[in-house]
């Protein structure tokens, strides 16, 4: 078991926190989930074929998926909107791999983030929304940070593995919830189903497209994504901070060798994914919910394991994936009302994306001109040799 386990966290390390040195480097980072989605709409295309669905109602089905997705002002709303919590809890995890450490409990960082905003957002009054607003962001922020910081301190000060403790987090999380969302000071009044308060307006995230829609669910959240992608990419890239994440993730001897506090790396690192992870909980409840329930956060954070993979760990990447998985969501939906086709191929078309992207040797195969490059005159392939 020991000697298995530095194998297995090197390949995972080499999986999702690719150093992007060179421009072949950058390249393959695009390809390789472009060639994954490609190879993940052809065998999504084939399994429905061959459980008795016409190639023309597959073809629908894909056109429709389009649509919804973004051929209205309602389908990119509703794509953008699902992608806020992805990329937000996509960018947490991601920086956590980048730093060598596998946070599986974005889901449980969301649930009490979110639920921390929700308490804040209807329990502090008389106060104007350009306070009241983001204090009750930052507190589910910083609830979403401590939660996810035990699981760091429990790793640089015991070895205990994140994997184990952020899966454990994750259950007391969800128990958490449905105990808070049933007392009486937090449980909506005249409801015996657990259920909060509503978010008060000068809590509430606002929308951006009511002008046209008071029904367009996009809101200001799409800014603090944005803004969340920049943050990261200047941590992990431009700071000192960044560096000693990234240095420890991709090579811990040299980090040890050159100084770097490895426990208060951990405890750092881990802080800052669930902060981001908490934030995408609370903009879930200020901006798209206005309550919390048993199970508001359906997944998402599950779903940002794969997109942070999808995208590499690099927060453009993941900001990208977070936008595709927004569109299936969006799409599937669509599919599902147009075509007669399950929403569940939504979730075989994710999953196998994720499996391309973890054999990128395989895309290489399938789609070799992809990674052809250019070296002292000859067509090289891009890492054929994986």
């Amino acid at each position: 078991m020991t000697t298995g386990t530095p194998s297995m966290d090197s390949r995972l390390r080499e999986l999702l926190a690719p150093s992007i040195e060179t421009r072949g480097d950058m390249r393959e980072l695009l390809m390789v989930p472009l060639g994954a989605v490609v190879l993940a709409l052809v065998i999504g295309a084939l399994i429905m074929m061959a459980t008795s669905v016409p190639p023309a109602t597959v073809l629908q089905s894909f056109v429709a998926m389009a649509d919804g997705a973004l051929g209205s002002v309602n389908a990119l709303s509703e794509t953008l909107t699902a992608a806020i919590p992805l990329v937000l809890a996509g960018l947490g995890i991601g920086l956590a791999f980048r730093a060598g450490l596998f946070n599986i409990g974005a889901e449980g960082q969301m649930v009490v983030g979110g639920l921390a905003t929700a308490v804040a957002s209807f329990s502090i009054t008389g106060l104007p929304m350009a306070i009241h607003l983001p204090l009750a962001l930052l507190i589910g922020l910083s609830v979403g940070a401590f939660y996810a910081g035990i699981a760091g301190a429990l790793r640089a000060v015991t070895g205990a593995h994140e994997v184990i403790s952020t899966i454990m987090l994750n259950l007391i999380s969800f128990r958490l919830l449905d105990y808070f969302l049933r007392q009486p000071y937090i449980q909506k009044e005249g409801r015996s189903d657990p259920i909060s308060r509503a978010v008060l307006e000068s809590a509430e995230l606002p929308r951006l497209l009511s002008f046209i829609d008071p029904n367009l669910r996009l809101h200001f959240g799409l800014f603090i994504m944005l803004a969340a992608v920049a943050l990261v990419w200047w941590l992990l890239f431009r700071s000192k901070l960044g560096f000693a994440f990234r240095i420890s993730g991709e090579n811990p001897d040299a980090a040890r060798y050159a100084g770097i506090r490895a426990g208060l790396t951990i405890v750092l690192a881990m802080m800052i994914a669930g902060a981001l992870a908490g934030l995408a909980g609370a903009a879930q409840v200020s901006g798209v919910l206005g309550r919390a329930t048993p199970g508001f956060t359906a997944g998402i954070g599950f779903d940002a394991i794969a997109v942070a993979l999808l995208g590499r760990s690099h927060p453009v990447g993941i900001l990208l994936a977070g936008l595709l998985f927004g569109g299936l969501e969006a799409g599937g939906r669509q599919m599902q009302v147009d075509a007669g086709v399950s929403i569940d191929m939504i979730s075989i078309m994710q999953a196998l994306i994720i499996i391309f992207v973890a054999a990128p040797l395989l895309v290489k195969r399938v789609f070799p001109g992809l990674f052809r490059r250019k070296r002292n005159g000859e067509a090289v392939r891009g890492g054929a040799d994986g």
